[in-house]
C-alpha cells in the first residue's frame, strides 16, 4: 500500500511538473492585414522615426522582447530565453531596454505581485550586453539617464545603475494599508509625486504626494502613468468588456481636478482613447518621451494579458480616433506592454530577421470568430470579470 501511494504521488508530481512546463501563450502565426489596414501601414511607413519594444509569444510560448521601427517595419526578436520576458522600457537615450524576466519558465502576469519570481534585466537595442541588474523585482522604469525605479511587493525602490546603490522610495503598506501591493509605480517627471495601481488589500489607482505625505485616489482602473509635464496622468478604465484610456489633469498637489470615485460614471471629456470596432478591449497604454504619440494593445476576444491575441497600435494624440490609429502587428500570438521611443537611439537597432512562421491565408478578422490557438490554456478568469490585478 505504501509503495502504491508513493507511486501515485510520484505520478502526480511528474504530471503537474509537465503541466507547468507546458504552460504558456500561443505561438500563433502571422495573419494578413485587411486592405484598409494594409493601406494604412503603407501610408504610415517612414512617417515616424523611432523604436517600439514589446513582449511577444510569436517565437516562444513564454514570451521574448521584440523591437520594431515606430512605423511598424523591421520587426526583430531582441531577447531569447527559456523564461518569460515582458514589461520592456526604453532608457532616456533610447539605447537600452529594461525588462522583467521570470526566474523559472512560465510565470503568469497575474503573479507580478510575487516579486521573488522575477528579476529585472537590461539589454542594448542591438541585442548586446544582456545582463541582470536587479534581483527579486518587477515593474522597472527609467527615472534618469542611469537610474531606475522598481517594485518589491508594496515597496518601491530606486537604483543607481552606476554605483549599484538602492534606496527605498515609498512603502505602500505604511502609506496606505497593510497588505497593499504597488503595481506599475510611476515616479512623476518632476519627482514630486508617485502614481501607482494598488492591489492586495487595496484596489484603486492614485497619486502619492511626497511632501504632504497624502494619497489622492483616482478611482478604479489600472496602469496609471504620467504625461511629461507632470500635470496630467492617464490610466485604463474598464466598464464590462469595453475599456478606454482616460486623461486626467491634476492640481499642484497631485490631486485630480475631476472627481474620480469609480469606473461607471466617467466624464466624457477625460476619455482620451476608446478604439472603435471589435478590438475595443485596450490595455498597456504608453506615451513617447514628448507625450505626443501613444502605443497600446487591443484584443477582440478574451482578457488575460499574457495569452490572448492583443495587437499593437500607435496613434498621434488628438487625431481622429476613427481614422488616426494604425495597427502595427498582425499575428495571432500574444503581444503586450509596448513602449515607444521617438528619435534616433544612441545605439543601432539589430538587423531584422525573417519571421519564423508563414502567413495564414485568411485576412485578419476583428469579430467574434477570432479564436486563440487550440493549444492555448483556458483563461482563469471570466471575460467579463475585468476588474483584475492588472
Amino acid at each position: 500500500m505504501r509503495l502504491k501511494s508513493m507511486l501515485l504521488l510520484g505520478a502526480f508530481v511528474i504530471g503537474n511538473a509537465t503541466l507547468v512546463l507546458g504552460q504558456g501563450a500561443p505561438v500563433g502565426a502571422a495573419v494578413k492585414p485587411k486592405k484598409k489596414e494594409q493601406r494604412a501601414l503603407e501610408e504610415f511607413k517612414g512617417k515616424l522615426e523611432g523604436k517600439i519594444a514589446w513582449s511577444s509569444s510569436r517565437s516562444n510560448r513564454l514570451h521574448d522582447i521584440w523591437i520594431m521601427n515606430a512605423d511598424g517595419t523591421d520587426k526583430t526578436q531582441l531577447t531569447k530565453s527559456n523564461n518569460v520576458d515582458w514589461f520592456s522600457r526604453f532608457s532616456p537615450d533610447g539605447g537600452r531596454v529594461t525588462f522583467a524576466r521570470s526566474k523559472m519558465g512560465w510565470v503568469k502576469e497575474m503573479d507580478a505581485k510575487f516579486y521573488d519570481k522575477w528579476d529585472v534585466w537590461m539589454v542594448n537595442v542591438d541585442g548586446s550586453d544582456e545582463k541582470k541588474i536587479v534581483e527579486d523585482a518587477c515593474w522597472a522604469n527609467w527615472i534618469g539617464d542611469n537610474e531606475i525605479s522598481f517594485a518589491r511587493g508594496g515597496k518601491v525602490f530606486t537604483k543607481d545603475l552606476g554605483s549599484g546603490e538602492e534606496e527605498l522610495l515609498w512603502d505602500a503598506e505604511e502609506a496606505i494599508k497593510k497588505g497593499t501591493i504597488a503595481q506599475q509605480p510611476q515616479l512623476a517627471p518632476n519627482r514630486k509625486f508617485l502614481a501607482a495601481t494598488l492591489r492586495g488589500s487595496s484596489r484603486e489607482t492614485g497619486i502619492w504626494n511626497f511632501e504632504k505625505k497624502e494619497w489622492y485616489t483616482m478611482g478604479g482602473g489600472c496602469q496609471i502613468n504620467w504625461f511629461p509635464s507632470s500635470e496630467e496622468v492617464f490610466r485604463m478604465n474598464e466598464v464590462s468588456y469595453n475599456t478606454s484610456v482616460l486623461r486626467v489633469p491634476i492640481d499642484e498637489n497631485g490631486k485630480p481636478t475631476v472627481k474620480m470615485t469609480g469606473r461607471l460614471r466617467i466624464p466624457k471629456k477625460i476619455v482620451m482613447m476608446d478604439l472603435p470596432g471589435r478590438r475595443t478591449h485596450e490595455y498597456f497604454p504608453k506615451l513617447d518621451q514628448e507625450g505626443e504619440w501613444m502605443v497600446w494593445c487591443a484584443t477582440a476576444k478574451g482578457h488575460d494579458h499574457d495569452i490572448y491575441d492583443y495587437e499593437v497600435y500607435v496613434w498621434k494624440i488628438g487625431d481622429d480616433i476613427k481614422k488616426g490609429p494604425v495597427r502595427l502587428t498582425f499575428h495571432s500570438g500574444n503581444d503586450r506592454w509596448p513602449d515607444i521611443f521617438l528619435g534616433k537611439a544612441s545605439a543601432p537597432a539589430p538587423a531584422p530577421e525573417p519571421a519564423p512562421e508563414p502567413a495564414m491565408e485568411e485576412e485578419s478578422r476583428d469579430d467574434d470568430t477570432d479564436a486563440m490557438e487550440e493549444d492555448a490554456p483556458d483563461s482563469e478568469e471570466s471575460d467579463m470579470d475585468i476588474d483584475m490585478d492588472m
